[in-house]
């Protein structure tokens, strides 16, 4: 029986054979000489999941020597453009693509293959002084749509950023023109922000927070997550949550996002062996030790010894 190693890489092989016929009706896409596991290759992502994508990329090159993938790290929306205006062939995003998008690689002749790795907790973080430990998802759509406390500082990271786009959706408020909401530059500002205001609720990525960089840790010790209650739960409309791995499989904490990675490189190179990676049971357990939800939960062996 294959493993899941093996499956998945059998059927990216098999997506990138049959997109061969629209690599040779497109010379471009047949640039650069990177294979499966070998060359260079650019690619785009998402800055918000940094720590998770710089992880698996070096553990990918320490199995691959002639590996050398290089990952620009910008906003949500430079990188879907980066992919969409052909700077790169592959992106790591907070969302799939939408019909429009997928039309202009289509139209271009490449094919377009998404893949879900992972799925991040967007967390709420206050100071470590502060005494509010919980709130309602009731609670916070109002305080995003300026109702609530507007002595209460409400930061996130940069107005292009796929956090702020999900929030948006979340919150039903296309803009955050309210005088107590802001925008930084990064989640590491955010961190940093809220550790210095007692009076702050900064929302993040859950990514930064569980494994910490060493130039932000200081700042994360400073702060803790706040639990979420999802009234709207119907099995568990009484109960807080924190995000962890265990509550979002159960699908108790409220506020969560895949994380999918998008190729359109139409050929067996570093794109497809990276995506082949990513789902393999060694991708899957870097996601699994980071504290995020891997796509597919790699099993634990248990070996029995008899006396």
């Amino acid at each position: 029986m294959m493993n899941s190693y093996t499956t998945k890489c059998a059927f990216f092989l098999l997506l990138a054979a049959l997109s061969l016929q629209a690599c040779n009706s497109n010379p471009a896409a047949t640039k650069g000489t990177d294979t499966f596991d070998s060359g260079k290759a650019l690619f785009a992502a998402d800055e918000s999941f940094a720590p998770i994508i710089e992880q698996e990329e070096y553990v990918f090159k320490s199995r691959h020597a002639d590996a050398n993938p290089t990952f620009l790290y910008r906003s949500e929306n430079q990188a879907i453009n980066m992919l969409l205006n052909d700077s790169v062939r592959m992106a790591v995003l907070a969302r799939n693509l939408d019909t429009v998008e997928r039309n202009v690689l289509i139209k271009r002749g490449l094919s377009v293959e998404v893949q879900r790795f992972a799925i991040d907790a967007v967390a709420l973080i206050v100071n470590h002084a502060s005494n509010d430990t919980t709130i309602t998802v009731s609670t916070l759509k109002k305080m995003l749509n300026g109702q609530g406390d507007l002595n209460k500082t409400i930061v996130f990271d940069n107005p292009n950023s796929s956090l702020v786009r999900y929030l948006k959706e979340f919150s039903g408020n296309k803009e955050f023109k309210q005088k107590n909401i802001y925008a930084l530059k990064s989640n590491k500002e955010v961190i940093k922000y809220v550790s210095e205001h007692p009076d702050a609720l900064g929302i993040t990525g859950f990514s930064w927070l569980n494994d910490p960089a060493k130039d932000i840790a200081a700042y994360v010790d400073n702060v803790k997550i706040v639990s979420v209650k999802d009234e709207a739960n119907k099995e568990y409309p009484g109960q807080y949550f924190k995000p962890s791995q265990e509550s979002l499989v159960l699908k108790q904490y409220p506020l969560s996002r895949g994380l999918y990675l998008v190729n359109s490189s139409s050929k067996i190179g570093l794109a497809i062996g990276f995506a082949t990676f990513l789902g393999s049971d060694v991708g899957q357990r870097i996601i699994l030790r980071s504290g995020l939800l891997p796509d597919s939960i790699p099993p634990r062996e248990i070996i029995l010894k008899s006396k």
